[in-house]
């Protein structure tokens, strides 16, 4: 575990997805900036695997207003309405950025941006580029971040954050060959993404741990609302090595429509005014209901059709689609899909200010890993828009920080490599602690909870944290780390349930009869730091 020199900056931006190279961009502009991937920037994260849309009012018909009011009652009102103002104020100037950089949108015949309806919003709002609209924001952000002058150092991941007294000035990173890496910054600007591989089943990619909740939480940030997970109505439900592979919520969009086994189209017993455009939280829960009621299919699904939409329109607005079901055997256009819930994002995470600041000095936050934008169920199209919206911000707030002098706390270095060393004579294999997570989350933390099944997860995660994590090579050291970050956020998650006495949006307890909705809740948000927990007995405005 050799180290190697300390590199310096005045912005550290960690992740590299939507959110950290938007940030990098920005932060450019006022000093020295580092990026630090955990995989390849624009290549790993959840940006350039969103397919569906941008929401941005760009149309007279629709209003900024308008876009606020469906943000907040689709988050059933645990939103931050300060941070809602921002996103839906600025994302449409943001969306006129990555158009000026190059980035190739669908447009109607009158060369306007084309929008779609999407699920809770009462206009179509939705820009899009088929449905790969994350991929070419990505393409479309790397090339701008290239003409920059960001460092941009790949494969290492942020194993701690690094503190001067109570202010956090830099982070200790590890590469796959197990080699220290130490980074010292004025700020710090985290945007590691989400952390839903969690659970068994996912929309993530593989580098979706957790790992920026466990680094702020660690370093002492106040998180908020991590029991607010989002579980997308619609991912694939075969072949078993593809479960929860994202069917992007532009299908519904598009006109798709939900059947159970009998071929009822069931979302009128659920929300028959929105049917299939109900918000993400109450698609999921019908969808749930009709596979535990014996109404799915045999795969343990139920069917998503679009056969009836014409040939072309699924060809031209659906590819990805199309080519990810035929590759299943699957033709769409002739077939529905079989579809089921699956673990897809994080609405809780660190709480900040508008400018992306968290509870401690020196540390920044934007995208899936800040909380408050989403409040407890986030509308389709509104991630790719606040990756940029508060992406921006945050890089411009970090980028405008004093300038210090940062020296390394060598101590807090040596505890960490006592950490890692400890992992080389350990005995279990970090593996065989994810696959016992994933399954006792997905198995008492999912859709539907209760007190009891809450618990007995939160006693198989604290056995889970006594286990002495095994590092049989150097490039496991890495995944000891990432198991460890999984922990963390595992146990954000459940103790966040617990603490929320309700059901609210994406939160749902059975066991618990309330009289109230979000707008009429008596609670706020949940939080949790190393110095305090609990839950605020009225929503802050």
């Amino acid at each position: 575990m050799r180290s190697d020199d300390v590199q310096t900056a005045h912005v550290l931006v960690i992740g590299s997805g939507g959110a950290g190279v938007r940030a990098a961009i920005e932060a450019s502009e006022y000093g020295e900036t580092l990026l630090v991937s955990k995989t390849l920037a624009g290549k790993g994260g959840c940006t350039t695997m969103a397919e569906g849309g941008y929401n941005a009012v760009l149309r007279e018909q629709d209003s900024c207003e308008i876009h606020f009011e469906d943000t907040m009652k689709g988050g059933a009102w645990l939103n931050d309405p300060g941070l809602v103002r921002i996103l839906v104020d600025e994302a449409p100037e943001r969306v006129r950025n990555l158009l000026r950089w190059g980035a190739v949108f669908d447009v109607t015949d009158s060369c306007e941006v084309a929008q779609r309806p999407f699920g809770g919003q009462r206009f179509p709002r939705t820009c899009y580029a088929g449905d790969r609209t994350g991929h070419e924001m990505m393409m479309t952000l790397i090339d701008r971040l290239h003409s920059t002058e960001v460092r941009v150092v790949n494969e290492v991941t942020i194993v701690s954050l690094l503190k001067d007294s109570e202010r956090v000035n830099g982070a200790l990173g590890i590469d796959r060959n197990g080699d220290f890496s130490i980074f010292l910054a004025d700020s710090v600007v985290l945007a590691t993404g989400g952390g839903t591989k969690i659970y068994d089943i996912s929309t993530n990619s593989s580098s979706g741990t957790g790992d920026g909740y466990a680094l702020g939480y660690q370093a002492g940030a106040e998180l908020i609302d991590m029991e607010q997970v989002q579980f997308h109505p619609t991912g694939a439900v075969f072949p078993y090595d593809v479960r929860g592979r994202l069917v992007t919520e532009a299908v519904r969009g598009e006109g798709g429509v939900l059947k159970n086994a009998t071929g009822e189209r069931f979302m009128a017993r659920y929300d028959p005014d929105r049917m299939e455009l109900s918000t993400r939280d109450v698609v999921a829960r019908a969808i749930a209901t009709e596979i535990l009621e014996g109404r799915g299919t045999k795969n343990g699904g139920v069917f998503l059709d679009v056969t009836h939409l014409p040939r072309t329109q699924v060809e031209t607005r659906l590819p990805v689609m199309l080519e990810q079901f035929l590759q299943f055997g699957v033709d769409i256009r002739e077939e529905p899909m079989e579809v089921a819930p699956t673990a897809h994002h994080i609405m809780g995470g660190l709480r900040i200010t508008g400018h992306g600041e968290t509870t401690v000095p020196g540390l920044y936050a934007c995208g899936e890993v800040a909380g408050g934008v989403h409040g407890a169920n986030r509308l389709g199209g509104n991630a790719l828009a606040d990756t940029q919206v508060f992406g921006k911000r945050a890089g411009e707030a970090a980028g405008t920080a004093k300038m210090r002098k940062n020296e390394a706390d060598f101590g807090q270095i040596e505890a960490v490599r006592k950490r890692l060393e400890a992992f080389t004579v350990g005995d279990v294999h970090p593996s065989t602690v994810v696959r016992s997570l994933q399954t006792a989350m997905w198995e008492g933390a999912g859709i539907f909870r209760n007190a009891a099944n809450l618990e007995k997860t939160l006693g198989i995660i604290g056995h889970l944290r006594t286990l002495r994590l095994k590092a049989a090579t150097p490039a496991n050291l890495v995944d000891c780390c990432i198991a460890g970050h999984m922990l963390v956020c595992a146990t954000l998650v459940v103790k966040g349930a617990l603490l929320r006495k309700e059901s609210r949006g994406a939160h749902v307890r059975r066991d618990i009869t309330q009289a109230w909705d979000g707008q009429n809740s008596p609670y706020g948000h949940t939080y949790q730091s190393l110095s305090r927990e609990g839950i605020e007995t009225e929503v802050k405005s």
